[in-house]
């Protein structure tokens, strides 16, 4: 089950995906795609549900972030072993866990707006996964049963802010538009390993990541556990679990970072696709 929201920033109604890619309005049937919605007992409601019973949405309205705002956006910095790597940072021995401001928080193909001052932006292809109910110091072995699904995740990064101008990262990572996410959370029943998906970015039509969950340093059911051991998860919280090689702090030898007219095209196997024009802000 693939469910969205749609409709102008702000006013965004929740919907699901049907069989031919349409989209079907839930308004009538939850409030939005929030912590109630993705429990558990919601989900199985929700599923239950055909798609031609609900009303068609027509033309092509703008998609929002597949979630209401939530109350954390987590990121995991450094987490495939070849990022580390083309970064110079060695492979960490624990989850980096740092907060993605939630002003951040966008649709998935709304325009990414570079800072002023910015001379470093740069694209991260991510593996969200979004939580189902309240997680706090659950074990690996439970930890997949907060899971409601998964998202695209864009972590976009001001390097410059993010590295060298004092500081934790999350400098270069909270500015508005920094975070987006969609277009659609797929529930885990349609994702039977998270660990076998293929996730790419695109930049201005060249491919610039390729590369697969299957590197990650710490996969996603230690992921959940670990993060719930020092911040408590809630329904709708997303976390995104690092980006594989490609990003343009990478490149020898020398970056080449977005700059105004630029377009990002990414996405993750089974789990869609985002695009996203790059404007000064």
């Amino acid at each position: 089950m693939k469910l969205l929201r749609y409709g102008a920033a702000g006013a965004e109604r929740p919907a699901m995906l049907d069989k031919d890619g349409a989209i079907r309005c839930l308004a009538g049937v939850v409030r939005d795609i929030d912590g109630f919605a993705l429990s558990p007992a919601s989900l199985k409601m929700l599923a239950g549900i055909d798609p031609a019973s609900l009303p068609r949405v027509e033309g092509n309205p703008r998609i929002g972030p597949c979630v209401v705002r939530p109350v954390n956006y987590i990121c995991i910095g450094l987490n495939y072993a070849d990022h580390a790597a083309e970064t110079g940072a060695p492979v960490p021995k624990e989850p980096i866990v740092f907060i993605k401001s939630l002003g951040a928080f966008s649709g998935p193909n709304d325009d990414v707006l570079r800072p002023r001052a910015s001379k470093k932006l740069d694209w991260e292809v991510e593996l969200g996964i979004v939580i189902g109910t309240t997680a706090r110091y659950v074990s690996e072995a439970n930890s997949m049963d907060h899971v409601a699904g998964y998202c695209v995740c864009n972590d976009v990064s001001e390097r410059e802010f993010q590295a060298e101008r004092g500081g934790t990262w999350d400098k270069g990572k909270g500015a508005d538009t920094f975070g987006p996410t969609g277009p659609w959370m797929v529930t885990k029943d349609e994702v039977p390993d998270p660990q076998n998906l293929s996730l790419w970015t695109e930049v201005n039509g060249k491919k610039m990541q390729n590369g697969s969950t299957r590197t990650m340093v710490f996969g996603v059911r230690t992921l959940v556990s670990y993060v719930s051991h020092f911040i408590t998860l809630h329904a709708g919280d997303v976390i995104a679990t690092g980006t594989p090689p490609g990003v343009a702090l990478g490149m020898k030898p020398h970056p080449v970072y977005l700059e105004p007219g630029d377009v990002m095209r990414l996405g993750v196997e089974g789990l869609g696709i985002q695009t996203q024009r790059v404007l000064q802000a």
